[in-house]
């Protein structure tokens, strides 16, 4: 199997550990965590639960904030089999935001050649035996592992693995990150189990997925964009277009980089037009956090919308 997971050029050609400072700065103890829950705004918070059949298909349900405490919440998390996901990290807990900026920054200088634009980030709070389907990102990422332990399955970003007309309908917001999947997989997995104080890094796009290891676990998730992943997205977006008006646009990885910088620009003005709506801008939440019941979840009283 080649060292390089992915057919898109990028500074990043295999998954790689790194050390950070964040743990030793206090951000994953107890008393931290659930003073940010308290107070982080509740349309920020993506609750997930996931089932899987024994072929590894995924069925996922999606819940609300509810009314727990920040630190009944954090119990909940523990107790359950909760995904947490707490979005806008970047103005939801700046402190945090600032020290792993210092260290992605320490990051980032390990690959020459690698300018991120633009930054955001995630904090992950999941339950001990929580998992996350194979999926990818349409952005680099460099995910900070604070408490627990985590394995992360990398797999190679080829056309098998990684089909581009599916990479399409997620930069459209047609679909969500999820991708077709088959336990064939396995057997191209690149196995990675980070500990507290390691940050990992892995190649432009390649498909992932992520099993807790028995502990609740804590982690920020850095998505960061270049200029070259942006051109990229903006060439997926206007091919998702071009197939949906019928056409059978080529391979990004075929396009020259003036190709796919006029692709970024058509689909900029594409989306001023509207020309590809958001499926996946409200959802349906179907369960609150609750204590001492089966997953962590508790029904709702109705069914709850809610932006994406």
């Amino acid at each position: 199997m080649s060292d390089c997971r992915t057919r898109y050029p990028g500074p990043v050609t295999q998954a790689q550990i790194h050390p950070h400072s964040l743990v030793d700065q206090g951000f994953a103890e107890d008393a931290a965590l659930a003073a940010v829950l308290d107070r982080y705004p509740a349309d920020l918070f993506d609750i997930n639960l996931y089932d899987y059949d024994d072929a590894g298909q995924v069925s996922l349900r999606t819940g609300a904030r509810g009314d727990l405490s920040g630190e009944e919440l954090l119990e909940a998390i523990k107790q359950g089999r909760l995904w947490v996901n707490l979005r806008g990290v970047e103005t939801g807990w700046p402190e945090l935001w600032q020290a792993a900026m210092t260290d992605f920054r320490a990051i980032q200088a390990t690959y020459p050649g690698m300018r991120a634009v633009r930054n955001a980030g995630q904090l992950i709070l999941s339950s001990p035996k929580a998992r996350v389907p194979y999926h990818f990102d349409a952005a680099g990422v460099v995910l900070f592992h604070l408490r627990g332990r985590k394995r992360l399955f990398v797999y190679p970003g080829d056309e098998a693995h990684l089909a581009e007309r599916n990479m399409e309908q997620v930069v459209a917001r047609q679909t969500t990150e999820e991708l077709p999947y088959t336990l064939a997989f396995e057997n191209d997995a690149q196995v990675m189990d980070l500990e507290p104080g390691r940050a990992l890094t892995w190649p432009l796009y390649a498909p992932h997925r992520v099993e807790n290891l028995d502990r609740f676990c804590v982690s920020l998730s850095m998505d960061f964009q270049t200029w070259p992943s942006r051109f990229r997205n903006g060439a997926l977006f206007t091919n998702a277009v071009i197939r949906r008006l019928g056409g059978r646009p080529r391979f990004t990885d075929r396009m020259t980089k003036p190709e796919l910088a006029a692709r970024w620009a058509a689909s900029l003005a594409f989306k001023r037009a509207g020309a590809m709506k958001s499926r996946i801008a409200t959802f349906q939440r179907d369960f609150e956090p609750r204590l001492g019941v089966a997953d962590g979840a508790g029904a709702l009283a109705g069914p709850v919308n809610s932006s994406s």
